[in-house]
């Protein structure tokens, strides 16, 4: 393939990646996003391998790298299920770190192409930056991979003097980037190069593991945009002008998800670093004097048949979905009683909170997946002001972003954080297994208000329940 072509072919990628992270922003258009993503890559991915910098040599290597990718993609993409997406996506993070960690020394000790003066520094510092971020990204992503799995507790591990910690691993960096850059041999680099790299690893796990349960929604968001910064260092490093733009559009789009996920949740991005915040539940604890009020008031359970009852009777409802819905699998249970509740002229719509789930979209996701149709969806700001004039809201599975706590209790570790207001509806219902906390670990008084009834067991198993009395009773 010739300079030209390449050129052209990495111009005309550019474009589909634009487009494709344009079709994304919008549920409707996510299908035709992926398409264009999905092209854009390919021609991208084409114009590399049969460019001019790639040699016949290295063909069969590379198509055969290819092949082993390609099945192994195709194998998660059939037996993923949609529950473990978070975690498969921090997974994917974690290579994109440790393939920055690897280019790096590979152009490090690369001789075929010799820098001097000005341009050797700008490498250098290059190969500095790339193996930094994508040492951070790589083992923070593996811890939030063992976070979202299960595998790694949602507690925080909080260090004693943390901070100081993180501090003390900055300046070991730059220390040993000055003695880096200042290396006359690649023998004499090697050294800070490799113990810049150790800190990396250990900062990056360090960081993740001093964030709670609550703040992995965000963390997600975070790990791809440093997963794109790292990208595009990467691409400095081999002088690739479409790797650079791929990873600034991945690392500045992440950069402003997260923003937008803090906003969400009252806190600021420097606060979710600092960590702290969330736990992975468990049994009460004992608090101390100050901290947040325990719910007060009685549990008042209904069965699913009661459920249907308050269902069939109601003008208007608000689905609100969480994680629950998700690990039941119960998207189509919601999807065939919002069929017949609308069959019935009741108004039926979902409530989603920004960091609903474990990772941004998530349960966008799974009612596209149902077929829930797109325009009953809404974001928690279109529909908080419509919860008074709602005759049920119904809660499946969520609990943090449902708390009353963060408007009432000013005590509360998620004070301040917006939550969708269910509480007042005429009739809420939440659908739990127990009476456990969320995925913060802070208690929620929703479940003792007057007006809340508690519908326990598998939310799958219950929502085919509700389903069958209504359809009885049609």
């Amino acid at each position: 393939m010739s300079e030209g072509l390449s050129v052209v072919s990495y111009l005309g990628a550019t474009i589909l990646f634009i487009l494709c992270l344009g079709g994304l922003s919008n549920q409707e258009t996510a299908r035709r996003g992926n398409v264009y993503g999905i092209a854009g890559m390919t021609i991208a991915v084409l114009a590399t391998v049969f460019g001019q910098r790639v040699g016949s040599a290295g063909l069969p290597w590379i198509i055969a790298a290819m092949v082993v990718g390609a099945v192994i993609g195709l194998y998660a993409a059939r037996k993923v299920q949609m529950t473990q997406m978070p975690e498969l996506v921090a997974l994917m993070h974690s290579l994109v770190g440790l393939a920055a960690c690897l280019i790096g020394f590979a152009s490090y000790v690369d001789t075929s192409i010799v820098f001097t003066g000005a341009e050797k520094t700008i490498h250098e510092v290059e190969i500095y930056v790339g193996i930094l971020i994508g040492a951070v990204t790589f083992s923070g992503s593996v811890i939030a991979f063992g976070k979202l799995s299960g595998k790694i507790g949602g507690k925080p591990v909080l260090l004693p003097g943390r901070h100081f910690i993180n501090l003390a691993c900055l300046l070991i960096v730059v220390w040993f980037g000055y003695g880096f850059l200042h290396s006359e041999a690649i023998s004499d680099g090697m050294t800070p190069l490799i113990v810049m790299t150790i800190v990396s690893l250990a900062f990056g796990v360090h960081m993740v593991m001093a964030i709670g349960g609550a703040d992995m929604p965000v963390v997600i968001s975070m790990l791809n945009s440093y997963s794109g910064w790292a990208a595009a260092a990467t691409g400095f490093m081999l002088s690739n002008d479409l790797l650079i733009v791929t990873g600034a559009l991945v690392g500045s789009s992440g950069a402003i998800l997260s923003y937008i996920m803090c906003n969400a949740m009252n806190r600021n991005f420097i606060s979710v670093i600092a960590g702290g915040f969330g736990s992975d539940g468990g049994a009460p604890k004992k608090k101390p004097a100050g901290a947040a009020a325990e719910p007060v008031g009685e549990v008042a359970p209904i069965d699913p048949a009661e459920t249907a009852e308050l269902l069939k009777e109601a003008k208007s409802v608000i689905i609100v979905p969480g994680y629950g819905m998700a690990v039941a699998q119960a998207q189509h249970a919601v999807y065939q009683i919002t069929t017949l509740l609308r069959e019935k002229g009741v108004n039926v719509r979902f409530g989603i909170h920004p960091v609903a789930g474990r990772m941004p979209g998530h349960m966008n996701v799974l009612l596209a997946e149902a077929k829930v149709p797109y325009d009953i969806v809404f974001e928690m700001d279109e529909l908080n002001d419509d919860f008074p004039d709602t005759d049920v809201a119904m809660v499946i599975g969520a609990n943090d972003t449902v708390n009353p706590a963060a408007a009432e209790d000013p005590t509360s570790p998620i004070a301040g954080m917006p939550v969708l207001e269910v509480w007042k509806a005429k009739t809420s219902i939440v659908m739990k297994r127990s009476m456990a906390s969320g995925y913060a670990g802070v208690d929620n008084p929703l479940f003792y208000k007057e007006n809340n009834r508690m519908l326990f067991g598998d939310a799958k198993k219950m929502l085919e329940e509700v389903r069958t009395a209504l359809t009885a009773s049609a």
